[in-house]
């Protein structure tokens, strides 16, 4: 079976800023991502966990998104633009498709 060459980039930020990167993201031309609760981890700031959280305000979330490498930098404008000022992290990894056209 045929693959393509495809980027991973994996955003990992305050639940609260969600909608300002997914609607960034979109405004940037990118057509997929999904997002994924993060459930607790650790970092500079210490161990963490979303346990007895009530509100989203202490969580965090994952946005992952998939695409062609040739539209990487604008997605990864359109995500600093939102990381730069609070807690996040993001990740970009080399992966290979199936459905080159989807992406």
């Amino acid at each position: 079976m045929q693959t393509h060459k495809a980027k991973r980039v994996e955003i990992t930020i305050e639940s609260v800023m969600e909608t300002r990167l997914t609607n960034a993201l979109i405004k940037a031309g990118v057509t997929g991502f999904t997002v994924l609760p993060v459930l607790g981890g650790s970092g500079r700031s210490g161990q963490w966990t979303r346990e007895g959280q009530v509100s989203r305000a202490g969580g965090m979330v994952s946005v992952v998104c998939i695409i062609r490498p040739e539209r990487l930098d604008g997605l990864l404008d359109a995500a600093f633009a939102v990381v730069d000022r609070h807690i996040g992290v993001v990740t970009v990894t080399d992966c290979e498709v199936l459905r080159a056209e989807r992406f």
